[in-house]
């Protein structure tokens, strides 16, 4: 079994779509088992990001925000 990687997404001063388009994008070149940090400021995407990662068989392992800066963490499904 290959070892999973975490890689970063760095989405922030974008505004709804673009956050998502953006991970949509990074993720096509990751595998199965690997991890992204995405890092956002548009509160929508807390809530947007994790959509898009149930409708594609991706997990949200943790989402936090912190002044203002939301962090998501998913595991590429």
């Amino acid at each position: 079994m290959s070892e999973s990687s975490e890689y970063q997404l760095d989405a922030r001063r974008l505004l709804c779509p673009m956050p998502v388009i953006r991970v949509q994008d990074r993720v096509k070149g990751l595998a199965t088992g690997d991890r992204l940090r995405v890092f956002c400021t548009d509160p929508g995407a807390l809530a947007d990001v994790p959509a898009w990662c149930r409708v594609h068989g991706h997990r949200v392992i943790e989402t936090q925000e912190i002044d203002g800066e939301v962090e998501i963490l998913i595991e590429l499904g």
